[in-house]
């Protein structure tokens, strides 16, 4: 069984591609039901967020799979194949792993370190699972990304700090407050830069958001985007400002809106409780004075930018840290899925000892036809417990290989040693064990016979 991963994402597909390409808008079960049905694939998994859209798949043959999953992407969207052929990438086996696991690591997206991927690729898996169309390989696959992800989350500090002005703003506020539950925000003026900032506000715990604009149709738009917030006309601002405890500042104007007697005036009607204005316009809103007032906190868009450059330096050191986690993680997945090479064989050897072990049993069965029933069942569980004793050091050692050319060495000897392609073939005339017998759900792991006295698994 081979692993293959086709993809797009924000390195090699524009966002109107991308949008396309939105397998959560057509159904993602409904996806995946057609790529295990009519695609030669498996199982399949589709990793779908606003930056990239990645199907991971086991399949039996890598080329026409790829070539497979190409056409589905682009017969599934609606999409000419010749505009998604030249922007998609594709991994094959350990690549495709190692490709994942640094998704889920936070090292391959759009901002490094971003938090929110890491749930995404479990989101991504379940859906496969409430799909049923993972198995053995994707589970261990996805299960052994997750391990990576919560490594790096813990080990290093690829995801602390803010890398943008509108977060910085928002981590700048809690050093100040601690937690900003039950604070009023006041954002001065309808932009993009101040509704993205008061709504990281308003998703750590801000109480109460106040849009404040020369155009109140302006200002209550952008309060209906940010989703519980008010809108208040222009001629409220001292008010507003009297009663706010944080205070961002974003709107176009030439000159400064709020100069030095204007933000004085107001910490006295507050009785100097503390004010933090973040001034994120260009040209500044706020007098630079203001900042000498006592209890007013004020920052610019040059004391933020100066925070994200320094998370992001700091992000970037960590970054080697993560990659040399994720090359771990992937070098025991790498091992785990060499060694599934060795697994037919494993189970062609189980194969062939337990059909000569019934068959003698079976030839001396006139020698045991006097025997109580307990007593034949005694000697077909001691000869099972002899066959799994002498090929448990076969089985461990060609479980434990990871070189593929040494599996491929040793499961030809032991093919030739034991005859076993007539058993690989089908040609024995015994029933046996199957590998769905053998094989863990999770891990691909061979398992001893099972004996009468075991319950069922």
């Amino acid at each position: 069984m081979r692993l293959l991963l086709v993809g797009i994402s924000h390195r090699t597909a524009t966002v109107e591609l991308r949008e396309r390409l939105d397998f959560q808008a057509r159904g993602l079960e409904v996806a995946l039901r057609a790529l295990v049905d009519h695609y030669g694939v498996h199982e399949a998994v589709v990793l779908q967020t606003c930056n990239r859209a990645e199907v991971y798949a086991a399949c039996d043959a890598v080329e026409p799979t790829r070539t497979g999953v190409l056409n589905f992407m682009s017969d599934f969207h609606g999409v000419e194949r010749h505009q998604v052929a030249p922007l998609a990438y594709d991994g094959v086996d350990v690549e495709a792993a190692r490709h994942l696991f640094r998704v889920a690591a936070g090292l391959d997206s759009l901002v490094v370190g971003e938090p929110q991927i890491l749930g995404q690729v479990k989101d991504a898996h379940a859906a496969g699972q409430q799909a049923h169309t993972v198995g053995p390989v994707l589970n261990r696959l996805f299960h052994s990304s997750f391990a990576a992800g919560k490594r790096v989350r813990s080990e290093t500090g690829l995801g602390a700090g803010a890398v943008s002005v509108s977060y910085a703003a928002v981590s700048l506020a809690r050093k100040i407050f601690g937690d900003l539950a039950g604070r009023h925000v006041l954002v001065i003026g309808a932009g993009e830069m101040g509704k993205l900032t008061a709504q990281h506000m308003r998703s750590h715990g801000a109480h109460r958001v106040t849009i404040v604009s020369r155009t109140l149709a302006h200002a209550a738009r952008t309060a209906e985007a940010i989703g519980g917030a008010s809108a208040a006309p222009w001629e409220a601002l001292d008010s507003a400002l009297a009663t706010s405890d944080i205070v961002i500042t974003a709107t176009g104007a030439a000159k400064p809106i709020l100069s030095h007697g204007r933000v004085d005036a107001v910490m006295r009607a507050r009785r100097n409780r503390p004010l933090f204005i973040i001034d994120i316009a260009m040209p500044r809103d706020v007098e630079p004075s203001a900042g000498e007032i006592e209890q007013v906190f004020l920052y610019n868009i040059d004391d933020l930018t100066s925070t994200v450059r320094e998370n992001l330096a700091r992000r970037t050191n960590e970054a080697a840290t993560a990659e040399a986690i994720v090359a771990e993680e992937v070098g025991k997945f790498g091992a785990w899925l060499r060694s599934r090479g060795a697994i037919p064989t494993v189970i062609a050897l189980r194969h062939r000892f337990d059909a000569i072990r019934r068959s003698e049993l079976q030839r001396l069965d006139f020698k045991l036809a006097s025997l109580p029933p307990e007593a034949r069942a005694r000697v077909d569980e001691v000869t099972r417990l002899i066959v799994e004793k002498l090929l448990l050091s076969p089985t461990e050692q060609l479980k434990a290989l990871n070189d593929a050319d040494a599996i491929g060495t040793y499961t030809e000897a032991m093919t030739r040693l034991f005859n076993l392609q007539a058993t690989q073939d089908g040609e024995s005339t015994t029933d046996g064990p199957t590998e769905s017998d053998h094989q863990d759900r999770l891990g691909g792991r061979v398992e001893p016979f099972p004996s009468k006295n075991r319950g069922a698994r």
